[in-house]
């Protein structure tokens, strides 16, 4: 078994730690203390003192003052930065790793996956920094030049959640500081030692760098003082936000009242589609850690299960089998596939969710209740649950963050389709079958209405190369790989006149 404090003390973190800091120093905070609870034991690993209006004052004005700084560096110089940060954390991996698993109680291999996470996004970055390309236009007036290009935004607030308590702060922080803007991060209340102990790391590289203080700051402490005061600051041209759907409205609303730009990434309600021809040995095995993977608390977890007629019996009574094979437990120990949810409040969700499907004509056919066996009765942990349920029972609109998961019978391709679509959210989507015709139409304008959709292969699990994020109430943001840089930049047209006439655009004559 994992020694919890070693862990802590590996990476500098103490029984009670300062809730703010900049690049040169963390700052001793006095504000009501926030517990940082291993949801495996409900016991209390050690306390940060949350920031509050002084230390955000401190840390944004520093953050606005090392922006123009920070964008004269020629982006390389910015990227050979951003490389050291990725070497500083692949030295620090399996501390990192286990503390990411004992905060937020993921199983050790999606702890380490995770930290790998922010070192791969890392590795992109540095390539991206020699290729924040413009275009070159023709221009329709002789004698002229036309071009795009890119230049650093300003400061950058990411907020970020608890089920991705570094990754998601990494996949904007590496993009962001690449393309020249300052980043400050209000990481989620109940994750806090992953975020202070990412940002020592950080901490380290930039000092060595010479970078200035404001480059990368860090709040933690509670909505009021920190995360609203964040959304509302005009010297905040970008919020990154990652979390519910309902969070993203309250930030969409203020920062658009205020004309900035949000990247939202909120909610996903996911749908895996099995039709009759698919592959059953690996639908089962992507299904399982779809919607097992994390203990059901990804954005990207598999929520809704479309089972085509033909193969929904022999499916489900598989699936249901390696439901009650999953070995559920201390999220340190190896084999543990399912470790606990994140608070008691997430298992309380969870069993009303379930009471309500019950109401609404839903069968339990595996799971249901929580896990008290052992030592596993001292934390957070469920019984992962497949329910039978129908397409319009209102309980399968609700994302409910936690290992449940609907199956519903479906007919044909279309149906799948339309029941893929038919909920608020549009983030991930997947469907299994051999058949070329299937698979393009599930791909096509017509098929998903998700920001990713996959074949044969599950719905979580996204790679940092492609752009990630969702439609319709997910919050359409992209972050990661492809163009997602172009966020956290803005653009300008520049035309150039190398004639000695002046002729006017549409050939309008004036004069």
């Amino acid at each position: 078994m994992t020694d919890r404090y070693a862990v802590l003390e590996q990476l500098g973190l103490a029984a009670s730690n300062p809730g703010a800091a900049t690049v040169k120093e963390l700052i001793d905070t006095r504000g009501a203390e926030l517990p940082s609870i291993d949801p495996a034991r409900g016991e209390t690993m050690a306390v940060v003192r949350g920031a509050g209006a002084a230390e955000y004052d401190q840390v944004m004005q520093l953050a606005v003052d090392a922006f123009p700084v920070w964008r004269e560096w020629p982006a390389p110089r910015r990227g050979e930065v951003v490389r050291q940060i990725g070497e500083a954390l692949r030295r620090h991996k399996d501390a990192l790793g286990r503390l990411v698993s004992l905060e937020s109680g993921k199983i050790l291999q999606e702890g380490l996956g995770e930290v790998q996470e922010m070192i791969d996004i890392a590795d992109f970055a540095v390539g991206l920094s020699r290729q924040l390309y413009g275009l070159s236009m023709h221009s329709e007036r002789p004698g002229h030049r036309m071009y795009e290009q890119w230049h650093p935004l300003g400061p950058v607030g990411i907020i970020s959640a608890f089920n991705f308590p570094v990754a998601v702060w990494a996949w904007n922080a590496m993009i962001a500081l690449v393309c020249g803007d300052t980043c400050v991060w209000k990481p989620s209340e109940m994750t806090p030692l992953t975020a202070l102990a990412v940002h020592r790391i950080v901490q380290d590289v930039l000092q060595r760098s010479g970078a200035p203080e404001g480059t990368c700051g860090l709040l933690i402490g509670p909505v009021d003082a920190v995360g609203s005061r964040l959304v509302a600051d005009r010297r905040v041209p970008l919020i990154s936000a990652t979390g519910s759907c309902a969070m993203g409205r309250k930030v969409a609303g203020v920062v658009a009242q205020r004309m900035g730009r949000s990247l939202l990434e909120l909610g996903g309600n996911n749908a895996i589609a099995i039709l009759d021809d698919a592959d059953l040995d690996l639908a089962l095995r992507a299904v399982l850690f779809a919607a097992v993977g994390t203990a059901g608390q990804r954005c990207t977890t598999a929520r809704r299960l479309l089972l085509q007629k033909g193969v929904a019996g022999a499916f489900l009574e598989r699936l249901t089998a390696a439901y009650k094979q999953v070995p559920i437990g201390d999220p340190l120990a190896e084999g543990t596939l399912c470790g606990p949810l994140i608070r008691h409040g997430a298992v309380e969700n969870m069993m009303r969710a379930l009471e309500l499907a019950r109401e609404q004509g839903g069968q339990i056919l595996t799971g249901g209740g929580r896990y008290t066996q052992g030592a596993c009765a001292r934390g957070y942990f469920v019984e992962p649950t497949v329910v039978r349920a129908h397409r319009d029972m209102p309980i399968v609109a609700e994302e409910t963050f936690a290992p449940v998961l609907y199956a519903i019978e479906v007919e044909s391709v279309d149906e799948a389709i339309a029941v893929n679509n038919a909920v608020p959210q549009g983030l991930s989507s997947a469907v299994f079958t051999r058949d070329l015709r299937a698979a393009e139409r599930f791909l096509s304008a017509a098929g998903s209405d998700c920001g990713i959709a996959n074949v044969n292969i599950g719905t979580s699990g996204a790679e940092i190369g492609g752009a990630f994020g969702g439609e319709k109430e997910t919050g359409g943001g992209r972050e990661a790989g492809s163009d997602s840089w172009k966020a956290y930049m803005r653009r300008q047209t520049c035309t150039i006149n190398y004639s000695t006439s002046l002729p006017l655009a549409q050939g309008i004559q004036f004069g």
